[in-house]
């Protein structure tokens, strides 16, 4: 059983950086074994096509980025806000870019499968609901600690600020530089009145 996780994983890692540099419609199946290393039949004995695999890619990337957001926003002795604060500053950061920068495959997918498949489409939105109610728990837990305001609206704070950095890391990717992670750290700031 080992042997087929690792597999499994391994056709999905490295498949990951392939659509992460191409987009998901670029990239065909010959690549996709290439770049694993893989026979096709191995392929299809772990998908049942490209776009069964597409949804395990995208539940796979969500699975890693919200144990790693677990561990970063978890109750560690800190305000909240401060482990709040810290997430967003990993998005500005080079080394953690793979991660939550510029090559997030919410970014990279989003809009391009939306329109392509209903099941990715629906993986993409569970993930990010789910990212979402994490970032409103910890919101919540900032108000309860005082190093968040109390008037402060925890669920519509969270679905701002995570469409906030979306969007700057867009935008990022657009014009190549880091103008757009800076000003969400600014708006951030600011609607958590941490300035």
């Amino acid at each position: 059983m080992g042997t087929q996780t690792d597999t499994r994983q391994h056709i999905l890692g490295t498949s990951r950086e392939v659509i992460l540099g191409k987009g998901f419609a670029a990239v065909g199946l010959t690549e996709l074994l290439s770049a694993a290393g893989v026979p096709k039949g191995s392929f299809y004995h772990y998908f049942k096509s490209k776009e069964n695999f597409g949804e395990a890619l995208l539940e796979d990337y969500f699975d890693k980025y919200l144990k790693h957001l677990d561990d970063i926003l978890k109750p560690d002795g800190r305000p909240a806000a401060d482990r709040l604060m810290g997430f967003w500053s990993l998005w500005t950061g080079s080394a953690t870019q793979c991660e939550f920068g510029s090559r997030c495959l919410v970014v990279k997918l989003g809009a391009e499968v939306s329109d392509l498949s209903e099941p990715m489409r629906s993986v993409l939105q569970d993930g990010t609901e789910r990212i979402v109610a994490r970032l409103s728990q910890c919101l919540m837990e900032g108000i309860e600690d005082g190093s968040l305001p109390k008037e402060l609206k925890p669920v519509q704070a969270a679905l701002s600020l995570y469409e906030l950095w979306l969007g700057a890391t867009l935008m990022t990717k657009l014009r190549h530089d880091s103008y757009a992670y800076k000003n969400a750290l600014l708006v951030t700031r600011q609607l958590l009145d941490l300035d």
